[in-house]
């Protein structure tokens, strides 16, 4: 069968409210998120996995509270004055900041920024605030003192309406058969599920064939879905 050519393009991720699916797994996370206005201190880090809604969730709260969105990486080259008029923000992927100096003094700056006019600062990343090998002491010690709450691992709920979104998300139409096949079978993590259905999705487009039972079994027994 000719084989047709896959391209790497960028697939555009719903980020609405009405696209995140809350279950056990996460809903002490969103009820914090949420509750923004009763953060000890005005600040919350958001603790997740890969793949684990961390963004999403974030994105809900910069939407619903036009809060600005930054990444820990461009946190040094960003402009912070406006935010006197407006102290909300959100920093993503802060643990990232470790070992930059401009960036530390960046995120230590908005910190006091924020902390001064009463406002509220989120901050996504993997480990908790006290595992991050911070380099500045005055940086670390507001980081340590940082509320957490955490994304927990999916359950059979999360992980079959992750996939769901996953494959709406290509605009893939799959068999709804498909999806507790996959979960029950599949490495259980957000990160096995996107490389998954990346992998269904290139092996779809490139023999042309519609998503089937028999085509996730020949990926699933490929192996190496997992993490990656």
């Amino acid at each position: 069968m000719p084989r047709q050519l896959a391209f790497n393009l960028p697939v555009k991720e719903a980020l609405g409210r009405d696209d995140f699916f809350v279950s056990a797994a996460n809903a002490a996370a969103v009820a914090a998120v949420e509750d923004w206005a009763q953060w000890p201190q005005g600040k919350l880090a958001l603790i997740g996995p890969p793949g684990s809604g961390k963004t999403h969730l974030a994105q809900i709260w910069a939407n619903d509270t036009g809060a600005r969105v930054a990444q820990a990486a461009d946190l040094a080259a960003t402009d912070l004055a406006d935010l006197d008029r407006f102290p909300r923000a959100v920093v993503e992927d802060a643990d990232q900041v470790a070992g930059n100096p401009a960036a530390e003094r960046a995120l230590f700056h908005l910190h006091n920024l924020i902390a001064a006019a009463d406002g509220r600062l989120l901050l996504t990343a993997r480990t908790a605030p006290n595992r991050w090998p911070l380099t500045l002491p005055d940086l670390a010690s507001r980081m340590q003192a940082t509320a957490i709450t955490t994304l927990d691992p999916p359950d059979d709920a999360l992980l079959s309406a992750v996939l769901v979104k996953l494959f709406a998300d290509r605009q893939l139409i799959v068999p709804p058969a498909i999806i507790p096949y996959l979960a029950l079978r599949m490495t259980r993590s957000f990160a096995s599920a996107r490389s998954l259905v990346d992998r269904i999705d290139r092996r779809a487009l490139a023999e042309g064939r519609k998503v089937t039972r028999a085509m996730v079994a020949e990926v699933l027994d490929m192996g190496a879905e997992g993490g990656q």
